[in-house]
């Protein structure tokens, strides 16, 4: 619906004993001339294996409780006041994705069947900024159109809308706005068929363009939050905008 551990140690193999060569034979030169050379067997020196060295790896995750409610404080936290994700440098993408990473295994089995996915969400993250609100989110469009709100609703049984609020160089309020139906293509990926966007600036109303669809995984639900990762790999972050009574 895109605009919808603990520290692990691998140790090498245990190094073997040293390898002792049974004797080597040397040839003995002896001082005197006459003296005919000799030769005498004796033992080398112990030769240890090349692959003796120990090592050990680190998992260095960010994090390491395994409680699914500490997973959503952090990401939450990760994605405040981001614009979206827009601020996030490349490694603090790559931290949000990991923890994503670990709390999609505490999801519910079919989660397109879960009655928690329904409710008004507040689209906190995406970690491609032009995916939600498409060329108004782009580098060029931030620069006209200031973001103030995205938000999705997802009624039942099957409808969605999608809305990008902004102000237009500053003084002109506006916003997109997006209706699309949803369909269940498994019990994890769902569709949504948009109809042709709507846009109001000022007093100014009018719909434009051509329908649209999407599909997206919804990788995990619960009361506050919803993840999901769009069919080219997006993921989005998505906070309950109200509590649930």
């Amino acid at each position: 619906m895109p605009y919808m551990a603990a520290p692990s140690w691998t140790l090498f193999p245990t190094p073997k004993s040293p390898e002792i060569s049974k004797s080597q034979t040397l040839l003995v030169i002896a001082p005197n001339p006459s003296t005919p050379p000799q030769r005498l067997s004796l033992p080398l020196r112990p030769r240890w294996h090349k692959n003796t060295r120990i090592s050990a790896s680190i998992s260095t995750s960010p994090e390491v409780s395994a409680r699914p409610e500490d997973l959503v404080a952090s990401i939450l936290s990760k994605v405040a006041q981001t614009d979206g994700g827009v601020s996030l440098t490349r490694d603090e993408h790559k931290e949000v994705a990991e923890v994503a990473q670990e709390l999609q295994k505490f999801c519910v089995d079919e989660p397109v069947k879960c009655p928690l996915i329904f409710g008004e969400w507040d689209v906190v993250y995406c970690s491609r900024p032009t995916s939600p609100g498409g060329g108004y989110r782009s580098a060029l469009g931030r620069l006209v159109f200031k973001t103030q709100e995205m938000i999705q609703v997802v009624a039942a049984p099957d409808i969605v809308r999608n809305k990008v609020s902004f102000s237009a160089l500053g003084f002109l309020d506006g916003e997109v706005s997006l209706k699309g139906k949803l369909k269940a293509l498994d019990e994890k990926w769902i569709q949504v068929v948009f109809e042709p966007p709507e846009l109001k600036v000022g007093a100014f109303e009018f719909q434009y363009g051509g329908e649209s669809e999407v599909k997206l995984e919804i990788t995990y639900v619960d009361e506050q939050m919803r993840l999901g990762k769009g069919s080219g790999g997006s993921l989005f972050v998505f906070q309950r905008r109200r509590p649930l009574s």
